[in-house]
C-alpha cells in the first residue's frame, strides 16, 4: 500500500526493519505466503530505491533478491524478483540489462502460469524493445500485452495496471503510435487513482505525447509536466523530476523561451549526472548544446 501511495521512504523503512529482524535461518521461510519475506522485502526495496533515484543501493538488493528467489526453485518468487529488477533498469535507463531481466521474467511467468505477471512483463518488454529500436518485436509484445491488460481490467483485477498501461504508452510513443499512446496513457491515469507514484508517471507520459513534434501542444504539455511534478516532488521521485525538467526545457526551447529552457535543462542535466543516469544525461546534454 505504501508503495502505491508513493511513500517510498516508508517502504524502505519498513522493509529494512523486516530484514533486520529476520533470523538468518529463516531466509527461505515463506510463512504460507507466495514468496519468502527475504525476497519480498528486497523487491520492495529495489523498486522504492529506484523510484527515488538511489540506483546503486537498489542494485545491491537486486542481486540478493534474484539469488534468493532462484534458490527457492519456485516460479512466483523468481518472477517477483525479476519484476523488481526490471523496474530498476527501466527507471535508470539501462535498456540492455532491462531486456535480459524482462526476458527471464516473461519466461518464468509463462512457465509458472502466473497470469498476473505476464501482461505487465509484456508491457515492460514492449517498452524496452521499442527503446532499443526493435520495433517489430516491440509491436508484437504491445499487442499481446494490451489484450491481456484489457482482460484483467474487465475482470476487475486492477492492481498495478497504471504502471503497465504507462509502459505500453511509452512503447507507443517510441513507435510513433501517438493516438494509441494517448489512449493507453488515459488508461494509466484511470487505473492510477490513489496511486500517486503511478499517476505521476502517467502525467509525465501525457506531457511527452503532447509535446511530440508531430502534435506539439505547449499548454497541454506544460500542464501535464507540472501535474507530474506536484506529485513527484513531495515524494522525492528524482528520476521523474529530472524527466519533467527535461520535458519543460525542451518545450520552452521550442517556444523561444531560451532563459527558462536553459534553467530547466541545466537542472535535468545536473540531476541525471548525480544519479548516474548515463543515457538520459546524454539526451539532456544534446538539448543544452
Amino acid at each position: 500500500m505504501h508503495y502505491l501511495l508513493g511513500d517510498y521512504e516508508r517502504v524502505i523503512e519498513l522493509a529494512t526493519d523486516n530484514l533486520a529482524g529476520l533470523p538468518a535461518d529463516w531466509v527461505y521461510q515463506d510463512f504460507r505466503n507466495a514468496a519468502p519475506p527475504s525476497v519480498y522485502d528486497r523487491c520492495w526495496l529495489v523498486m522504492s530505491l529506484a523510484q527515488l533515484g538511489r540506483f546503486a543501493a537498489a542494485s545491491e538488493y537486486e542481486s540478493e533478491a534474484i539469488r534468493l528467489a532462484e534458490a527457492t526453485n519456485r516460479w512466483y518468487p523468481i518472477a517477483y524478483a525479476h519484476r523488481a529488477a526490471a523496474t530498476l533498469h527501466l527507471l535508470s535507463g539501462n535498456w540492455s540489462p532491462a531486456r535480459l531481466v524482462i526476458e527471464r521474467w516473461i519466461a518464468v511467468a509463462r512457465s509458472g502460469n502466473l497470469a498476473l505477471h505476464v501482461p505487465t512483463a509484456l508491457a515492460s518488454s514492449a517498452w524496452v524493445l521499442a527503446q532499443l529500436g526493435e520495433f517489430g518485436e516491440a509491436l508484437n509484445q504491445l499487442r499481446e500485452g494490451a489484450g491481456l491488460l484489457e482482460d484483467r481490467a474487465a475482470r476487475g483485477i486492477v492492481g498495478h495496471l497504471g504502471w503497465a498501461y504507462q509502459s505500453l504508452g511509452r512503447a507507443c510513443l517510441l513507435l510513433g503510435r501517438l493516438d494509441e499512446g494517448r489512449r493507453l496513457a488515459d488508461r494509466a491515469v484511470e487505473f492510477s487513482s490513489g496511486h500517486h507514484g503511478y499517476m505521476a508517471h502517467a502525467q509525465h507520459l501525457l506531457g511527452d505525447i503532447a509535446t511530440h513534434p508531430d502534435r506539439f501542444d505547449a499548454d497541454t504539455g506544460e500542464a501535464h509536466y507540472r501535474h507530474a511534478l506536484t506529485l513527484a516532488e513531495p515524494r522525492g521521485m528524482r528520476p521523474l523530476i529530472a524527466h519533467c525538467h527535461l520535458g519543460l526545457g525542451k518545450l520552452y526551447r521550442r517556444t523561444g523561451k531560451r532563459e527558462q529552457a536553459q534553467e530547466y535543462l541545466t537542472t535535468a542535466t545536473t540531476m541525471y549526472r548525480e544519479m548516474g543516469m548515463t543515457y538520459w544525461l546524454e539526451q539532456a546534454e544534446a538539448q543544452v548544446n
